[in-house]
């Protein structure tokens, strides 16, 4: 089978302020990287657009309605410190969500081996009622209830290895011994959350934070000695990942010394952890990532990895 590529021209049309990181080239950079020859066998797609009930399974309907109405006709609306919206704000995160529900939909139907969603803006900061951190609705946590809610899956575990801890992921299943949301990230570092402690109700929240300077060989052993022990014993049913690409070693937000073969590596290893219990069921969605170069080679690396499955 097939690894698919999900994305929408309308995730361009999220306009930061001039000299924001979270910009649209990000997404012209991956297109450009993935039309090379060794991609040919993607199988490319369009993200519909989601709709106000999908959002709904993990956002409340009042909260998904302020933010819609929250859309400027022109110009843009500051939603916090780095949180902002333009005209075509609300249409690309409806895309977004959508390329996470589609991709889930297509590979719980056997139709494609595992799927990379190449979406912006990213979401795993946006907690229940909070959007933040250039987040607005929070994509992976939609598509692990998504998977459960419309296709009866029992476990999903959602593996984040953004440079940032996903805050957002971790408050929406906080409580819930279903998800298992596992983090590798930079600490301290934004949003401060994100410490070992920080277990859920359940034990199901799995942290493993990097310090500054590190590289591939302590983020490797996280993985290894952390995160995929915990992983196995909970076998999921289906893994999401929240594939940030900022703890690359020339991203300008952070201080981790990732290289491209560091996101294969992790890649691969999740991949392990599917196919042993998850039928190889993999839902990839892009998070950050702000150095054009850094970001193109480490998503290549992302997909070229999905791909071998």
């Amino acid at each position: 089978m097939t690894t698919l590529l999900v994305t929408h021209p309308a995730c361009l049309d999220h306009m930061p302020p001039p000299g924001h990181p979270e910009r649209p080239d990000r997404l012209r950079a991956i297109d450009r990287a993935l039309e090379d020859p060794r991609f040919q066998d993607l199988v490319r797609e369009q993200a519909p657009a989601a709709t106000l009930e999908m959002i709904a399974l993990c956002h409340p309907m009042d909260y998904i309605v302020e933010i819609r109405d929250a859309t400027p006709q022109r110009g843009l609306v500051q939603i916090d410190a780095d949180t902002s919206m333009s005209p075509g704000t609300f249409e690309a995160v409806l895309r977004a969500v959508g390329s996470g529900v589609m991709a889930a939909d297509e590979v719980i139907a056997g139709r494609t081996a595992n799927a990379f969603c190449a979406i912006r803006p990213p979401g795993h900061h946006a907690e229940t009622v909070r959007p933040m951190g250039f987040c607005f609705f929070n994509t992976a946590a939609i598509v692990a209830r998504h998977v459960q809610k419309r296709h009866g899956i029992a476990r999903v575990a959602v593996v984040d290895f953004d440079v940032h801890h996903g805050n957002g992921t971790q408050e929406i299943f906080w409580s819930d011994p279903t998800v298992m949301y596992c983090s590798t990230h930079q600490m301290p570092l934004y949003p401060g959350s994100g410490a070992p402690s920080e277990r859920g109700v359940h034990d199901n929240i799995v942290n493993a934070p990097l310090r500054a300077g590190d590289g591939g060989a302590e983020f490797r052993r996280a993985f290894e000695t952390v995160i995929l022990p915990r992983l196995g014993v909970f076998a999921p049913e289906f893994v999401v990942i929240s594939a940030g690409f900022d703890a690359h070693m020339r991203d300008p937000l952070a201080n981790l010394n990732l290289l491209e073969p560091d996101f294969g590596w992790v890649t691969g290893k999740i991949m392990e952890v599917a196919d042993a219990s998850a039928s190889g069921r993999i839902v990839s969605v892009l998070e950050g990532g702000y150095d054009l170069q850094g970001l193109a080679g480490s998503a290549a690396a992302h997909v070229t990895a999905l791909m071998r499955g």
